[in-house]
């Protein structure tokens, strides 16, 4: 990954009256010349495997700059801190964060830790007056998401939520497909989400930690993904949850569901989130006039697929790379991506979410 100039001090920036939409198109463009712009100023909290990932890919952004840390392991904080040159002043612990609202350097905080902290920690940052980027899922609950999204209003700061894939280029091909009517009246969606989990020990099979277990991590694909695809909100829900390993999965972890949705238009879709078979990661949109096929959907990258017109040839980019920086253009400028990346678009995949549970304990359609 290439190096980049220093970052610019942080604008101010006058609201826009119009969202602006975002396209992948933009950024490829944007790497033949320097930008100018403002720099987002981003502490990452949580500096595991993912938190490993997202600091690697801004790297290469342009319009954001990892300048802060937060985590509870200190040898994490002083290798990080030698790697990307962060400052001593801009490095905090869990119990230290919230002194973050005096530090000038610092924009927004990207949360990258279990689920189950993500609502404390989100409130927390909001209140120190910092804009918040939150991994999906938002929270392990719809109440808890509510709560977020209200904090963060109240303290005048953006909440967003991790969806790569709403700046991923062949996905935004797609939903451009979809919205200009090229696979005329949507019929069916399906949305297959799944790996073989290792380490039982691990807090994503942890109750209290991950708020479930499949469902939360990776079902949350399908459900995001058929919500973007047909371009609807799903109006019930029904589910059957299969467990075949009651000591790796206990009471409240689900190893697999399946699960249907029906929209507005009578358009269904059939989803499958499972901890228990690896190489899941298909959608299929069927339309009157065509479809398309992504396989892989959401893995990291690349992402393929194909549709009645043809294979999808985008170039791909790393996900997180157009994530940070398509986020610093909709803080900074207004730019809104293809679909919303906003605590509410969080909150609607938690209703879904909490609905789906319900199916699976009563057996019976679950109105939304």
């Amino acid at each position: 990954m290439g190096s980049r100039r220093d970052f610019l001090g942080k604008l101010t920036v006058s609201a826009i009256s119009l969202p602006i939409l975002y396209s992948p198109a933009q950024l490829f463009a944007a790497s033949s010349k320097p930008y100018e712009g403002p720099i987002l100023r981003v502490a990452i909290m949580g500096l595991g495997s993912y938190g490993t990932r997202v600091a690697k890919a801004m790297e290469s952004c342009q319009r954001a700059k990892l300048v802060g840390l937060i985590s509870g392991t200190p040898s994490k904080v002083v290798d990080w801190r030698a790697k990307y040159d962060i400052p001593e002043k801009n490095c905090y612990n869990y119990d230290t964060f919230d002194q973050i609202k005096n530090n000038p350097d610092i924009d927004a905080v990207y949360v990258i830790t279990p689920n189950g902290l993500h609502k404390d920690q989100v409130i927390r940052v909001a209140k120190a007056g910092k804009h918040v980027i939150c991994e999906k899922p938002m929270g392990i609950n719809a109440k808890e998401g509510q709560e977020m999204v209200d904090a963060c209003k109240a303290a005048k700061v953006k909440l967003l939520v991790g969806y790569r894939m709403h700046y991923e280029p062949k996905t935004v091909e797609v939903i451009r497909m979809r919205k200009a009517g090229e696979f005329g009246k949507l019929k069916f969606f399906q949305g297959l989400s799944g790996f073989t989990i290792g380490d039982p020990t691990q807090w994503r099979l942890n109750k209290k930690l991950a708020g479930g277990g499949a469902m939360m991590d990776i079902g949350i694909y399908s459900i995001n993904g058929a919500r973007y695809m047909l371009g609807e909100e799903p109006i019930w829900v029904t589910a059957q949850e299969t467990k075949t390993d009651p000591v790796k999965f206990k009471e409240g972890v689900d190893e697999t569901i399946q699960f249907q949705m029906g929209f507005p238009s009578g358009a269904t879709a059939s989803c499958l989130s499972t901890y228990a078979m690896s190489h899941l990661d298909r959608f299929f949109l069927n339309g009157e006039k065509g479809f398309a096929e992504m396989q892989p959907s959401t893995g990291y990258g690349p992402i393929k697929g194909r549709t009645h017109k043809g294979e999808l040839t985008q170039p791909h980019i790393t996900h997180q790379t157009l994530q940070m920086d398509g986020m610093a253009q909709l803080i900074f400028e207004g730019v809104q991506p293809i679909v919303p990346v906003d605590g509410e678009e969080g909150l609607r995949d938690l209703k879904i979410i909490d609905a789906i549970y319900k199916a699976t304990k009563t057996g019976q359609k679950v109105d939304l």
